[in-house]
């Protein structure tokens, strides 16, 4: 019971650490740098030393260019989306079912869905797991392992400095076969249109908020 209770505030200090990590680089990019720094001294093990690969990458960046870069690669590749529900809905109405799933576990919580992101967005699931609701949130994280795993292999193939980051969200979770992941890159998510809007405008560019 004590090994079990100790696993789940080691996964909530990683959860937060790369919730404050993925986010992207605005005025409080700083500040979220030092409260990762400090959760990530309170860990040890492999999340600790992934997580702090992205630390360490992140400090060294130039903010402009990080800025620049986060935007072309969470925002404006398809491949590297954190929008979960992208690898498992695609453009199909289920997709819009798998987002209603999502804010329906925030206000079964008691808080509300986030207004300025979507609510499947990778970073504002870890928050949520690591500061509201630990067991809904680790059950929205397994649900959705396999497009986390997508993500992290895109990342780690661009050479992304957040493929880290990532891969220490998936040591927390079950393992799932390399295979399935990299089929799943490879063939894209489903492709029936429904109407919904393009992929592109789920997520506006940020450099139209943090003027970049």
């Amino acid at each position: 019971m004590r090994a079990r209770r100790s696993r789940s505030l080691r996964d909530r200090v990683v959860w937060q650490s790369a919730s404050l990590l993925l986010a992207y680089p605005d005025d409080g990019h700083d500040l979220r740098l030092e409260t990762a720094a400090d959760l990530i001294g309170r860990i040890t093990g492999e999340p600790a030393g992934l997580l702090g690969e992205t630390l360490c990458a992140l400090r060294r960046s130039d903010p402009m260019a990080l800025a620049t870069d986060y935007v072309d690669t969470f925002d404006l590749r398809k491949q590297t989306t954190m929008l979960l529900t992208y690898w498992t809905g695609g453009d199909t109405r289920n997709r819009g079912a798998q987002m209603v799933a999502f804010t329906q576990a925030y206000r079964a919580a008691g808080v509300a869905p986030p207004r300025s992101e979507a609510p499947d967005h990778l970073p504002v699931v870890l928050e949520f797991a690591a500061t509201v609701d630990p067991v809904a949130g680790r059950r929205l994280l397994e649900a959705h392992r396999v497009p986390i795993d997508v993500l992290r292999q895109a990342l780690t193939d661009a050479g992304s400095p957040y493929a880290p980051a990532v891969a220490a969200v998936c040591a927390t979770l079950p393992s799932v076969p390399v295979a399935e992941s990299r089929t799943l890159l490879g063939a894209g998510p489903p492709r029936e249109a429904v109407g919904l809007e393009p992929f592109q405008l789920t997520v506006p560019p940020r450099r139209a908020q943090g003027g970049v």
